[in-house]
């Protein structure tokens, strides 16, 4: 029991820094920046004071749609719609020794590579009024919208760890219209989030669970505004030694999306278009031995949506490799 205490206390106190960028097929554009199920567990949390963070990590979602259901994409309403996208992301973060209330601030950024393949059916008037019908694929990769953590203030006490922080995503990524397959938005989201964490020293189990609000400024491009955002994630899991190499977990995680404001301009020609979708699947962790003072955390997670409205259904699947010195 003494071993896994020790292991668990380092386990905890390494977070990584959690702003990520992945694609939401939803709202307009049928992307949106929060990723599902990346901010869920406890590498999702700061680490120490004076700790620097370097993550790599991707994401991977395959998702579909039947002919019946329409999405806007760059302008365009297709339907019948089949999308793949790739994300590559790299980043740094650190927390600094300076704070206020007891807790400590943190600053975090990443850049992500995205590689976008969409195949759909766009439908649109032609000469004498007649309604014509093109199938399509559209592909498009290149750096994607980079993600920030001006502000992230978080506590630890005892076998708990919580905290509070700003996440802002600014339009890098090119966008253009009339295109099924984009790399970047062309608008800023700002997203306020919760963070709670709990791992037992005695029998390894974890609670975790975030919860936050996405708010995004209006495409220029097309004049749609996107409505507001709520989120949540959750898992449960549990972390044992692995024989003296380093720690093993299993668990679930779970998420839940919902617009609750209505999508609006000129551009939203499918109206309030409210999405809300939801999905639920297993994640394995490992963290390594200390070597040289540095530790590596990994996790890999796979996370089907069970329920959708108004978007794309499909797996998400992450695989994360972090490094804390």
């Amino acid at each position: 029991m003494k071993k896994l205490a020790v292991l668990i206390i380092v386990l905890f106190t390494l977070g990584v820094f959690p702003v990520q960028q992945s694609y939401v097929y939803a709202a307009e554009g049928g992307i949106g920046h929060y990723a599902p199920g990346a901010f869920a567990d406890f590498g999702d949390m700061a680490p120490p004071a004076g700790t620097f963070g370097l993550m790599n990590w991707y994401n991977y979602y395959n998702g579909s749609a039947g002919a019946n259901k329409q999405l806007p994409l760059g302008g365009l309403l297709a339907g019948n719609l089949s999308a793949t996208s790739n994300v590559e992301m790299v980043g740094a973060g650190y927390t600094t020794p300076y704070g206020i209330f007891g807790g400590k601030f943190s600053l975090a950024a990443f850049v992500p590579y995205v590689w976008v393949d969409v195949t759909g059916t766009i439908t649109g008037t032609g000469p004498r009024g007649r309604t014509i019908t093109i199938s399509r694929t559209d592909t498009a990769d290149g750096i994607g919208d980079m993600a920030f953590v001006p502000f992230w203030l978080n506590w630890t006490s005892g076998d708990f760890k919580w905290g509070v922080q700003l996440d802002i995503y600014a339009p890098t990524g090119e966008y253009n219209t009339r295109q099924l397959a984009n790399v970047g938005l062309n608008y800023w989201t700002f997203e306020p989030m919760v963070t709670f964490s709990y791992i037992s020293k005695k029998i390894g189990l974890e609670l975790s669970g975030t919860a936050g609000f996405d708010v995004n400024t209006i495409n220029s491009a097309t004049d749609y505004q996107s409505g507001e955002v709520f989120h949540i994630d959750a898992t449960i899991a549990e972390h044992l030694p692995l024989f003296g190499h380093g720690i093993i977990g299993l668990g679930a995680n779970a998420f839940y999306w919902k617009q609750f404001t209505a999508d609006s301009g000129s551009g939203a020609k499918l109206g309030p278009f409210e999405t809300e979708m939801s999905g639920i699947g297993p994640v394995l962790s490992y963290i390594s031995p200390t070597f040289c003072g540095h530790t590596i955390v990994a996790e890999v997670k796979w996370l089907p949506q069970i329920d959708s409205s108004k978007t794309l259904n499909g797996d998400y699947i992450w695989f994360k490799v972090s490094l804390a010195f």
